[in-house]
């Protein structure tokens, strides 16, 4: 599992401050989780492959999560773009980019397919044999969604070494022992699937929390997340700011990762009053031991 910050800053967009876009690359998938303005410059920045990207999930319809949207699928269209291309978002958001469409005399050359969401519960949205996206709904002051990304158990690992003990084996019958299956050679003797393999990889799962207010409930709905993006805007000296416009603090992200008993927290979302991030950090260290802060072009690798 791969993550790229695209943008993690709040609010207004700088030179050097992007607002909120990830790229997430697991088991083959290359997921666009929001697009705030500029996503497109940080996406050739990344080096990442347009034409991959069939999947795209906003969180919220506010600009800065959701702006670069519309210049994302125009540039896809100049690029000639033939794959299809799924947008989930809350409700309105089909609306809101056919509008700017039509009134720029654009069209798609490509399917594009819009999944409008507006439940208060967690749906699927996702699912192949590889991987399941549900989401995560959230408290903000419009309709928001987290979104949770959950690797299938793959299949277990070949021991070459010890393979390469049994000449009858055969690369033909490779794929059945690593669905699981025992080997059983020709003078009948049964070598057991465990002597031959290594256990799968421990499957990799990411909770994306976008604006929301802090509530205790959070962490058991994105439970068993190894890794967690929450938003921090604010530090604890602004707690009442961050009640006030529906944020968190940096301090109630790691309460959150806290008690999901994740093993990582990533941090972003900073608001620009703040001159130093490392003090988002230090503040969430104070209740979770592992903490990332999230910075424009960053990658995170998970194996």
């Amino acid at each position: 599992m791969e993550l790229t910050i695209l943008g993690c800053h709040s609010a207004t967009p700088r030179n050097n401050a992007r607002p909120t876009a990830q790229l997430l690359e697991m088991r083959g998938h290359l997921f666009l989780i929001d697009c705030g303005e500029a996503t497109q410059i940080a996406l050739r920045n990344a080096n990442a492959k347009f034409s991959r990207i069939k999947h795209i999930f906003i969180s919220h319809l506010h600009g800065d999560h959701f702006f670069g949207l519309f210049g994302l699928i125009s540039t896809f269209q100049l690029l000639g773009r033939e794959a299809e291309m799924h947008i989930y978002g809350p409700k309105g958001i089909k609306e809101a980019v056919l509008l700017v469409l039509k009134l720029g005399g654009a069209y798609t050359p490509f399917p594009l397919y819009f999944h409008e969401l507006s439940g208060d519960t967690s749906e699927v949205l996702y699912e192949d044999d590889k991987v399941l996206v549900r989401t995560i709904p959230l408290r903000h002051r419009v309709y928001t969604n987290g979104f949770f990304f959950q690797e299938k158990e793959s299949e277990r690992r070949l021991d070459m070494t010890a393979i390469s003990n049994y000449p009858s084996i055969e690369k033909c019958d490779y794929q059945n022992i690593k669905s699981g299956k025992d080997v059983v050679l020709e003078n009948g003797t049964i070598i057991p699937n465990e002597e031959l393999t290594f256990a799968p990889h421990k499957p990799q799962s990411y909770a994306f929390c976008s604006d929301t207010l802090y509530f205790e409930s959070l962490a058991e709905e994105i439970k068993g997340a190894r890794v967690v993006y929450h938003e921090a805007t604010f530090l604890k000296n602004n707690e009442e700011l961050a009640a006030k416009t529906m944020h968190s603090t940096a301090y109630q992200a790691g309460l959150t990762a806290k008690n999901a008993n994740a093993e990582v927290l990533i941090l972003g979302h900073y608001s620009s009053r703040y001159n130093d991030i490392k003090l988002f950090k230090e503040e969430a260290s104070e209740v979770f031991a592992n903490v990332y802060l999230a910075e424009d072009g960053k990658k995170f690798v998970y194996q």
